[in-house]
């Protein structure tokens, strides 16, 4: 099969993955091997081959918003030819504490899709059978695969934050992961207010139906209930939280945080104001996300690239370029 390696020995600016022909994954016990039809593209992904999350294999294929058909290991559940999706969680040991205790998402031996396995930048992908989601037959392939980490764990952050009906919600940061959760605030009645850098991001956020959009150094003209950051920078986590009224709530969307700079703890974090951080996600968040994404009919905008073309649709996401999710079609 044709697959993008990222090798960690290679430190070429701009171009992270060599495009190769590999064997074939072998099918495993308790796992099953996928046509790949279509990976979404995710910040995570620029993490791992920029350095920023540390290399623990020495060649790698990345991606972990995979959309697959069965061709093997096909159970009476998952018959050969059913479409699957694939996100970054890709299996627990489903022995310690945390998956005892219904947060599989802290699972300290945990197999991340696309870091610690081969993930589905390639034309076939071997994947744990027991974290697949079956997608409705509504939704196409190159919408489905942003959903599957974008839209996942956004919904988890807005869980995490405790967001209710009604209420004044801050998305900091608008790319993938929080045009996706604006769709699902909206169904839920809350104002939506967004602080982003460049126009296009803001106009999108406008016309997605965001209250009010600002700059990345505005306030919103109201204080806010809740509020998810979703750039890699702890300067907007102070941001979010001067927003916040007492008692409010922000919950931190990035895998990797620059740093957290210092802040006035009585002006910001005085009143019962609170600051969580957003792990990974469930699988009962996978399935209860791409519900209500099938019921709202959730699309998001994508751009696509063929495989060979896997360092653009990276470029495409540090750079902001495109005007929508980039996802690979082997």
């Amino acid at each position: 099969m044709k697959a993008a390696i990222f090798a960690s020995a290679r430190k070429t600016p701009g171009s992270f993955l060599q495009v190769e022909d590999v064997p074939r994954p072998r099918l495993e016990a308790g796992h099953v091997l996928l046509r790949v039809m279509a990976c979404g593209v995710c910040r995570t992904d620029l993490h791992i081959v920029e350095g920023e999350l540390p290399p623990v294999q020495g060649q790698l294929i990345p991606g972990h918003q995979i959309v697959g058909e069965v061709v093997e290991g096909a159970t009476a559940e998952l018959p050969p030819g059913t479409r699957v999706g694939v996100s970054w969680m890709g299996g627990v040991d489903g022995d310690c504490w945390y998956c005892h205790h219904g947060m599989e998402n802290l699972c300290d031996k945990p197999t991340f899709t696309g870091y610690t396995v081969n993930g589905g930048y390639a034309e076939y992908a071997l994947v744990r059978r027991d974290f697949t989601f079956p997608l409705p037959a509504g939704l196409d392939d190159i919408h489905a695969a942003p959903l599957l980490c974008a839209g996942i764990i956004g919904f988890r952050s807005l869980r995490v934050a405790g967001v209710e009906q009604g209420e004044r919600v801050g998305l900091f940061g608008f790319g993938s992961s929080a045009s996706l959760a604006i769709t699902i605030l909206q169904s839920w009645k809350c104002e939506v207010y967004v602080v982003t850098r460049g126009d296009s991001h803001r106009n999108l956020a406008v016309s997605l139906g965001a209250t009010w959009a600002g700059k990345e150094d505005e306030r919103p003209p109201v204080e806010l209930d809740r509020a998810i950051t979703f750039a890699p920078s702890g300067k907007v986590v102070v941001s979010a939280l001067a927003s916040l009224r007492k008692g409010g709530v922000v919950a931190i969307n990035a895998i990797h945080l620059d740093h957290m700079p210092g802040f006035d703890y009585d002006k910001l974090l005085w009143g019962e104001r609170q600051i969580r951080s957003v792990a990974n996600m469930t699988r009962q968040d996978a399935r209860d996300f791409l519900k209500i994404a099938h019921e709202l009919k959730i699309r998001p905008q994508v751009i696509v690239f063929p495989l060979e073309e896997a360092n653009q649709a990276l470029l495409a996401v540090k750079e902001e370029t495109g005007h929508g999710s980039a996802v690979i079609v082997p």
